[in-house]
């Protein structure tokens, strides 16, 4: 795990994992566009991916990119289902490298929660005469009662899913991405196998913690032994489900500690999104002291998520070691350029463009 650095301001110091280095502790966070015809990127990825790169950031990361066609949370989600992803995808690694930031990658799947329109189209349910499709899950139990009933997987159906995330890691090397995550948070396939409140099986992959946690650790194997070892691979997790009886940070703690064990560089620690029933009392930082306690007791990196807007803030999280990063979300939405705009607050020399030195000062 690295030591946080201790320069006179530690947001912008480098980060190295494996054999990459992040030139700040700033990411940008996955965030769904809703914006591709048959998950391919698009131009727009391009522009809005290349200039949160442009803007200074350290990494910076796509939104979610199904492993299977029906693991898209909406039909115009990104894809890394086949090689015909490859090649949009490149364009945007090669953009966001080429200005100073480590493209990345998150690997994912919907499960039960997949098939909905976008936010703006209003968010629920597609069916199939829209070109829905039926979606799968840990158990036949839908999310609430607008969702339809998920398919359970059976043995050969949790095999394909590994070897999905697999293929989909070898295309993202294809791609020149530098670092791959797998979302195992926000209630999408793999935190609904980790979720008791979810994960409903009675054979190897559910029941007691070793069993729920199975597959997300399968998935990971079969991605490391996939990606290259100088590279790292990043998981976000949700340290808990704000609800009772759910996952919860202690279950965290120990699934962190496997995930270092099996290969994993930081964990990316979220919340929430299992049940619809949650209740989550957002506030500015709300999550960071759940990085805090992962990367003390699990003895891992991690990224600090989730109302974090201040250049202070973001820097004090680093320097006071409770996260190695931290990841913009609505942030990056607002401002491109944040991490310029922080380094300036924080009396340091940002990493700007050639092409915006006479912005400076």
């Amino acid at each position: 795990m690295p030591e946080p650095p201790a320069s006179p301001a530690t947001l912008f110091s480098p980060l190295s994992l494996r054999s990459l280095t992040l030139r700040n502790r700033i990411a940008v966070s996955p965030m769904c566009m809703y914006s591709c015809e048959g998950g391919r990127a698009t131009d727009w990825h391009l522009v809005h991916l290349g200039s949160r790169a442009v803007g200074g950031a350290g990494a910076v990361l796509t939104e979610a990119a199904a492993v299977t066609p029906e693991g898209r949370i909406s039909p115009n989600d990104l894809g890394i289902w086949s090689d015909e992803h490859v090649a949009p995808l490149a364009r945007v690694a090669e953009f966001v490298r080429a200005h100073g930031a480590a493209p990345g990658l998150q690997l994912a799947h919907a499960g039960r929660k997949a098939c909905t329109a976008r936010p703006w189209d209003g968010g629920a349910p597609v069916p199939p005469e829209r070109g829905g499709w039926v979606p799968v899950g840990p158990s036949a139990e839908p999310f609430d009662a607008a969702h339809p009933a998920p398919r359970a997987l059976d043995g050969a159906g949790l095999g394909a899913v590994v070897e999905a995330f697999r293929a989909g890691a070898s295309r993202a090397r294809r791609a020149g991405f530098q670092i791959v995550e797998l979302h195992a948070a926000h209630g999408y396939l793999l935190h609904q196998f980790l979720s008791p409140l979810v994960n409903r099986r009675a054979d190897a992959y559910g029941g007691s913690f070793e069993n729920r946690a199975r597959l997300a650790l399968e998935v990971v194997d079969a991605v490391r032994a996939e990606w290259p070892a100088e590279l790292p691979v990043w998981v976000r997790i949700s340290a808990t489900d704000w609800a009772p009886d759910g996952w919860d940070v202690d279950q965290s703690v120990r699934l962190a500690a496997l995930l270092r064990e099996h290969g994993v560089d930081l964990v990316d620690v979220s919340s929430g999104g299992a049940v619809a029933h949650q209740k989550v009392p957002a506030g500015p930082g709300y999550q960071v002291p759940f990085a805090a306690r992962v990367r003390r007791e699990a003895g891992v990196a991690t990224g600090a998520v989730g109302l974090i807007t201040e250049p202070a803030q973001a820097d004090a999280i680093v320097r006071g070691g409770e996260a190695d990063l931290v990841l913009l979300a609505r942030e990056e939405l607002r401002d491109p350029h944040w991490p310029l705009r922080a380094a300036r607050a924080l009396g340091v020399d940002g990493p700007w463009p050639s092409q915006y030195l006479r912005a400076r000062r």
